[in-house]
């Protein structure tokens, strides 16, 4: 009677460890070889429905299920795509580098270099945040410029880093006026400085060259000043930073004053440097 009962124990107990294993194997998706062409189109249906997650965990397993395959090749790049389109630009920049790293010679190779270059370039946070991104983006798009000079990502690459260079100078102004308005101005002239020097094709030019202008008179650097004042009128006469600088060079009651022959001799002095 007892060996009846422990038989039936260990029948029950074994029934139900199989049970168990039954379960657990239902928990984890089932894997299922299927045609290249049939997973490729159903990613590229996902990634019409602007379903771009699925769309690229499809692709990826494209490039899993038949990795030799030409449209392996493919789904690498349009998986970059479709992270790209969902924002996540980490992914976007992997994918890109693997489909770069393993098919140099692809003809599509330009359009994943500019694919990152956009990857980053769509992270440029606004002037007051650190611009590590910003960096990566110029770096980036330097990239496509120096490698495929002559296609047509080149072009779009050429005028966002001239966007992107514009971003930069305007990190260096900020930092600039942040110091120059807590009275620290040899810290605020390097940044002036900076954007005169490096970013000279830039916006922020003229409002360098005045804030420099000021920083000078601030520490009684007259000489400087007038030089940075008359190299400000002579690139940019008409712009308002200039006529800034020229009252403040004058000071309130210029009208009154009989010789303000410096600022001519000065200015025509810059001007023969040109």
């Amino acid at each position: 009677m007892l060996s009846t009962v422990r038989a039936k124990h260990v029948i029950a107990t074994l029934g139900l460890s199989l049970m168990l294993a039954a379960c657990s194997s239902n928990d984890a998706p089932e894997y299922v070889e299927r045609p290249v062409s049939e997973l490729y189109n159903g990613a590229q249906d996902l990634l019409d429905a602007n379903e771009y997650q699925q769309a690229a965990e499809a692709f990826d397993e494209v490039e899993r299920q038949h990795p030799y395959s030409v449209w392996a090749t493919k789904a690498t790049l349009m998986s970059a795509y479709a992270y790209y389109q969902d924002n996540k630009y980490d992914d976007a920049i992997n994918a890109l580098d693997r489909f770069i790293s393993l098919h140099p010679a692809n003809p599509d190779v330009p359009y994943a270099y500019y694919l990152k270059a956009l990857s980053y370039y769509e992270q440029i946070s606004d002037v007051g945040r650190d611009q590590q991104m910003t960096q990566h983006a110029m770096d980036a798009l330097d990239d496509v410029i120096r490698r495929f000079p002559d296609s047509k990502y080149a072009r779009d690459a050429k005028l966002k880093k001239d966007l992107t260079v514009d971003h930069l100078a305007g990190k260096e102004m900020d930092v600039g006026r942040y110091y120059q308005d807590r009275n620290e101005y040899l810290a605020a002239i390097n940044r002036f400085k900076a954007v005169i020097e490096n970013y000279q094709t830039t916006t922020h030019v003229p409002e360098a060259l005045a804030r420099l202008t000021e920083c000078y008179l601030a520490l009684g650097l007259e000489g400087e000043a007038k030089r940075t004042a008359a190299v400000l009128g002579h690139n940019f006469p008409g712009s308002e930073y200039y006529s800034e600088s020229y009252s403040l060079m004058l000071g309130e009651d210029a009208p009154e004053r009989e010789d303000s022959s410096w600022w001519d001799d000065t200015t025509n002095a810059i001007s023969s440097l040109f």
